[in-house]
């Protein structure tokens, strides 16, 4: 079994979505303000507007994603304007991984592996 998508619930579908584009390197625009779809390898993001009332708040989602180049996706994310929580910092299990908020307040994870 695989993971076939992952949804992110939002007030604004255009700019989060633009967000992840920008984020992923995925090439193509969308103006639709309520539904739209990201594709990268093999796995479907979702950025969806389901009609409730959202807001920058504390919640039960992350996501995570492995970089090739932890300095140069820092600079991406610094470039995009996200608030940073944590910057690259070398972990114990040998990775490299960083923290910043996307524009809905999601906390999202980039992880470096260090040979």
């Amino acid at each position: 079994m695989k993971i076939g998508e992952v949804c992110l619930l939002t007030s604004d579908v255009p700019r989060l979505a633009a967000f992840y584009r920008e984020l992923l390197g995925i090439a193509g625009t969308g103006d639709d303000p309520v539904h739209q779809t990201l594709l990268a390898e093999e796995t479907m993001l979702t950025v969806y507007n389901d009609g409730s009332p959202r807001g920058r708040q504390d919640g039960n989602i992350c996501l995570a994603f492995t970089v090739e180049d932890m300095d140069k996706a820092y600079e991406k994310v610094v470039r995009l304007g996200a608030e940073i929580l944590e910057p690259p910092a070398a972990r114990p299990w040998g990775a490299v991984n960083m923290s910043f908020y996307d524009p809905d307040g999601n906390v999202i994870y980039f992880r470096s592996f260090v040979d």
